[in-house]
């Protein structure tokens, strides 16, 4: 049962047991998350994103281009009946790379350019500080 004790690596939780997952409908879009430990889950969202205004003519990216992003983010989900949560996410995304239609590659996979790996790393170095440097104990403010 969901709220009977559970143990894991020596770590006792209750809730979904590790290794389980949801599959979670939104408008337009679908959410996966697999539980990997009492207080961790892999998630995974696909979805279409469209304007909520059309793109000025012969502005923007060419079609095709694609931008790799990492998300540092913020997550409550309110219960409001046995098959429904509420979520509220709010968080940063930072500029991995980006790759044009005619490249083979993303940017971060030429030697002129961060690897993906180090840019991963002065990203979270960068949030890091910023949480350090945080006088209030309540961080939600960083995530607005």
């Amino acid at each position: 049962m969901y709220n009977n004790l559970k143990t894991y690596k020596d770590k006792t939780y209750t809730g979904m047991r590790v290794g389980q997952s949801h599959h979670w409908n939104y408008d337009d879009g679908k959410w996966y998350e697999t539980k990997v430990s009492p207080d961790e889950w892999l998630i995974k969202f696909n979805s279409l994103k469209t304007r909520f205004q059309a793109a000025p003519p012969n502005s923007g990216a060419k079609i095709g281009t694609k931008y790799h992003w990492y998300i540092i983010a913020d997550q409550i989900a309110t219960k409001l009946d046995s098959d429904t949560y509420m979520t509220k996410l709010s968080g940063y995304k930072f500029k991995i790379g980006h790759k044009r239609p005619n490249w083979k590659a993303f940017s971060y996979k030429y030697p002129e350019q961060p690897s993906y790996k180090e840019r991963v790393i002065e990203i979270l170095e960068k949030v890091i500080e910023r949480l350090k440097s945080e006088e209030s104990t309540d961080l939600s403010r960083f995530f607005k």
